[in-house]
């Protein structure tokens, strides 16, 4: 794990990592500190899965310059998940790098006391954003396992990190869960139905949780991002997807990561158990 200290960086410092983290090397100048930071989120902190790459990243930068505490989870990726620490540091942020399979019960837990431990607070939003591979599959070639490996990331991730950050949220009597949904329920794509009903069944996930933690001033919601061009879709040609949107472009990283931001904020202090669709007008409803 890592912190991003808020330094004036003029020469290659060493940042300690912990336990199964490396030292790496700080080298760029943090010019510019806090030029870009807002106070919407002080004193907050936020958990992203999968933060150091793809949306994840997009997201962690945006909670980190409204003025939250991010913690950059990743499971594989350190390099990654360095990086958008740095990145977020030279912009006058705060980040702290940490490894944990979030599949796993004993690794969450230990991944969210760590969180606390190394922000100095409790989680105050949890960003479900970590997704695994997305085989595209018709019926006769998918196995119950496939659909099990989509339901891992999708379902169960988010229960045991719910069921681990949840005891300090009630305790304050607020807190923001966000799920990182896709307009693939809406869509109902062809050969990717393993995919679509772990998506789907974030829907009802959230719904339920809304009414249930609305006593105890947690808000959830769901966001559905479109076609969203990442590292994943390298080499695909986003065009085609371009041309049937009614505002006849893809989104960008920062489409959603805004869109976070404002569901953990107070600004939406009225808002849980909605699905909210970041897509350019491709889909309607739900």
């Amino acid at each position: 794990m890592v912190r991003c200290k808020k330094l004036k960086i003029e020469k290659p410092i060493k940042v300690r990592m912990f336990d199964y983290i490396s030292d790496f090397d700080l080298v760029k100048e943090n010019k510019g500190e806090k030029e870009n930071m807002t106070n919407r989120l002080n004193g907050k902190v936020a958990l992203v899965t999968g933060g150091s790459r793809g949306l994840g990243k997009y997201i962690s930068e945006a909670l980190a310059l409204a003025g939250a505490a991010v913690i950059v989870n990743y499971a594989n990726n350190r390099s990654a998940a360095e990086q958008t620490a740095v990145r977020i540091q030279e912009k006058g942020g705060t980040a702290f790098v940490l490894q944990g399979d979030i599949t796993n019960e004993e690794a969450v837990d230990r991944l969210v006391q760590e969180a606390e431990e190394i922000a100095g607070g409790s989680i105050d939003i949890l960003v479900n954003n970590a997704t695994g591979p997305q085989p595209e599959l018709s019926i006769e070639e998918s196995t119950w396992q496939d659909y099990l490996d989509q339901l891992d990331f999708f379902v169960k991730a988010p229960l045991l990190l719910a069921k681990a950050v949840l005891p300090e949220m009630k305790k304050k009597n607020e807190g923001r869960i966000i799920l990182i949904g896709s307009e693939v329920i809406q869509l109902g794509n062809p050969n990717f139905s393993s995919y679509v009903t772990a998506k789907s069944a974030q829907l009802g996930m959230t719904r339920s949780w809304a009414s249930e933690l609305g006593p105890y001033g947690i808000a959830v919601n769901l966001l559905n991002p479109g076609f969203i061009p990442v590292e994943r879709h390298e080499g695909i040609d986003p065009s085609g997807y371009a041309a049937s949107v009614p505002l006849r472009k893809t989104g960008e990283g920062e489409d959603i990561a805004n869109a976070v931001v404002f569901l953990a904020s107070s600004e939406s202090k009225f808002i849980t158990g909605q699905s909210i669709s970041v897509n350019g007008g491709n889909t309607f409803g739900v």
